[in-house]
């Protein structure tokens, strides 16, 4: 009897501890933007074709993603390479806590494997940069409509075919930020001209919480990563079949399913180490 009351007596003080992080969890400070749809915008980097087929790879993990969450998929601007590659893919996520789940994806994609175009059988190792950014509303960011300059273009496919012959394609420049956004995705010139206008106004937001970051400073380093697109982040091996997340340590051998959008386990354990990371934090400055 005694031992049996020992261990229940063990089991609630375990118990009381997994509570008391819980409790310490809830107290965090919550990211304002966590409930927002997100504007995911991938670029390949170095590696030529390589890099462009990756990025659509990578188009290919977070829709598949969506869909397994029930979230809609808008695309707002695509620039292919002609062998099913894309130099940069511009798309919106709607879903309810897209952005607490997803924003720890910004930077620095590498993959590690042999191109279809190499001949000699040798492992490249290309990039992809992909950043996150939180759908920002007028509340969020006013623009200037003075501060913009559009121009109107023939929307065009793979080698210069033309998609349609109107000039429905836009080109929003930013003046004081030199931001410029392309969008030819829709055949209506008003809807493209409303897509780069919400581009525009989630990139300017994103700058706006880089310049609140670097003035907390020291919270940043609570954080799991920075977010910055220069940052490395994750490595997907294929000899190895492996995927490792190098601002944890967190290796898993299922590249197939993380790539057809099974990232669930990767996500957890990034918000897991960032709220452990932010706990201690905390703790330390109490």
């Amino acid at each position: 009897m005694r031992e049996l009351a020992k261990e229940e007596l063990n089991d609630c003080k375990e118990r009381l501890i997994e509570i008391e992080n819980e409790l310490k969890i809830l107290l965090l400070p919550k990211d304002p933007n966590d409930e927002k749809n997100v504007i995911v915008e991938i670029r390949g980097g170095a590696g030529g074709d390589e890099a462009a087929l990756f990025a659509a790879e990578l188009f290919r993990m977070y829709s598949r993603f969506a869909e397994r969450n029930r979230w809609k998929v808008d695309m707002m601007n695509l620039n292919e390479n002609g062998i099913g590659g894309f130099k940069e893919v511009i798309f919106m996520i709607d879903g309810n806590g897209a952005y607490s789940k997803l924003k720890y994806e910004s930077g620095v994609h590498r993959v590690q494997r042999i191109p279809v175009t190499e001949s000699g059988g040798r492992i490249h190792t290309s990039t992809a940069t992909v950043a996150i950014m939180p759908e920002a509303e007028d509340v969020d960011v006013q623009i200037d409509m003075n501060d913009c300059k559009f121009d109107v273009f023939r929307s065009s496919g793979n080698g210069g075919q033309s998609v349609n012959t109107t000039d429905s394609a836009v080109r929003l420049t930013h003046a004081p930020t030199g931001i410029v956004i392309s969008c030819q995705d829709e055949k209506s010139q008003l809807k493209n001209k409303d897509k780069a206008l919400k581009i525009l106004r989630s990139k300017l937001f994103e700058l706006e919480q880089q310049k609140a970051h670097d003035a907390e400073a020291q919270a940043r380093k609570s954080q799991v990563g920075t977010g910055d697109r220069s940052e490395k982040i994750r490595t997907y091996n294929f000899p190895q079949g492996r995927v490792t997340d190098h601002r944890i340590k967190f290796t898993s051998h299922r590249l197939e399913d993380i790539l057809d959008g099974d990232i669930y386990e990767v996500l957890d354990s990034l918000i897991a180490a960032d709220q452990a990371a932010k706990l201690s934090n905390m703790q330390n400055e109490l």
